[in-house]
C-alpha cells in the first residue's frame, strides 16, 4: 500500500439532464498531502461528493488528471481501476451501508474476500479492524442489534480491513446524534494523526468539519478557500508508516 498523496489538477465534470448541460466540476486544483484529515464543504450542487467520487475511483472526470497514491486513474481500465479501488480506498457513507442479515465480523470481513488472503487471514484482519474501533465485543452483533455510533464504526472499520491508504467519507455523521458524532469523527482523527490515513470528508456540519485538519470549500464546482488549522491530525504522524 503507498501512501494516499492526491493531487487533482484541472478537472471538470459535467452532466445533461433534460437536454441542459450541468457543470459540476469546473477546472479544479487540489492537492492533499499523505495522512492528512481534510473537510470538504459547500452548498449543495457545489461539486463536493462528485469530487469525492472521483478521487475514490467510484467516477471518472471529463477532461484533467486525478493521482492518488502516485497512480494516475484516468490511465487505468474499468477492472483495474476496481483492483486498484479494492486495494487503495475505504468507503464510509451517511446510511452506513451495512448488509443487515450479516454480523458486524461478517460485514467487516465482506470486502476482504476480494484479497488473495486465506480464511485465518481474513479473520485476523477483521478482528484487528473491529478491535481498532472498539466493537470487537461487538463482532456477532446483527447491524439492527447495534446503535447508530456504532454501526458507524463498523462502517469504519470493514473501510480499514483491507488496509487502505485513503478514505473517502460522504456525511460520515449526518444519521448520528451528537455524541455519536462526535466519536466516530475523534476515531476518524486517530486514524490520520496515528495511523496516517489520509481522509476526505465531505459535511455539511461545521462542527465535523472542526475534526479535521484542514477545510476545503467549493462553490459551483470552483475552490473556494482553504483552512488550514495550526495542528492537523496527520501533521504529528509525517513520516510514519501505517499500524
Amino acid at each position: 500500500m503507498s501512501d494516499a498523496n492526491i493531487s487533482i489538477q484541472s478537472v471538470s465534470k459535467a452532466y445533461t439532464r433534460a437536454g441542459e448541460t450541468l457543470v459540476v466540476l469546473d477546472k479544479l486544483d487540489l492537492e492533499v498531502p499523505a495522512g492528512e484529515f481534510y473537510a470538504l464543504m459547500g452548498p449543495s450542487g457545489s461539486g463536493k461528493t462528485t469530487l469525492l467520487n472521483i478521487i475514490g475511483g467510484l467516477d471518472r472526470p471529463d477532461s484533467g488528471l486525478v493521482e492518488v497514491a502516485s497512480e494516475e486513474l484516468s490511465q487505468l481500465s474499468n477492472s483495474e481501476l476496481a483492483a486498484w479501488r479494492a486495494d487503495n480506498v475505504g468507503f464510509i457513507f451517511q446510511g452506513f451501508n451495512l448488509i443487515p442479515v450479516l454480523t458486524a465480523y461478517e460485514n467487516v470481513a465482506l470486502p476482504l474476500g476480494l484479497q488473495p488472503l486465506s480464511k485465518s487471514e481474513r479473520h485476523e484482519h477483521a478482528m484487528y479492524a473491529l478491535e481498532l474501533v472498539g466493537l470487537a465485543d461487538r463482532a456477532s452483533h446483527r447491524p439492527a442489534q447495534l446503535s447508530g455510533g456504532q454501526a458507524q464504526r463498523v462502517a469504519i472499520a470493514r473501510a480499514l480491513a483491507t488496509d487502505p491508504g485513503l478514505i473517502v467519507a460522504d456525511e460520515p455523521t449526518g444519521d448520528l446524534d451528537r455524541e455519536s458524532a462526535d466519536s466516530v469523527l475523534e476515531l476518524m482523527s486517530r486514524l490520520s494523526a496515528e495511523m496516517h490515513k489520509t481522509i476526505l470528508m465531505v459535511t455539511h456540519d461545521p462542527l465535523a468539519a472542526e475534526s479535521a485538519g484542514t477545510i476545503v470549500r467549493l462553490d459551483k464546482g470552483r475552490l473556494g478557500s482553504i483552512d488550514h488549522k495550526t495542528a492537523a491530525p496527520g501533521a504529528a504522524a509525517a513520516g510514519k508508516g501505517t499500524a
